[in-house]
């Protein structure tokens, strides 16, 4: 696995919100695979009912995951 999931799940661990949004992707049995694209991850949030925090929080790991 690589692109943001790989690098998501490196923080698994970390006590802040990206450990915490690591957190909720790996324990999502439909997580998506890909396309690599911010809009692939904030569809399935979308579609999944998620809060506004949960977007915010994939938003903030998303930026922080292309800026390495």
């Amino acid at each position: 696995m690589s692109g943001f999931t790989a690098w998501l799940l490196r923080h698994l661990t970390d006590e802040d919100a990206i450990g915490e949004f690591a957190r909720m992707a790996a324990a999502d049995p439909d997580w998506p695979r890909g396309p690599d694209r911010l809009q692939t991850f904030t569809r399935h949030l979308e579609s999944s009912g998620a809060t506004r925090a949960a977007l915010q929080n994939l938003t903030d790991a998303w930026v922080r995951y292309a800026s390495r």
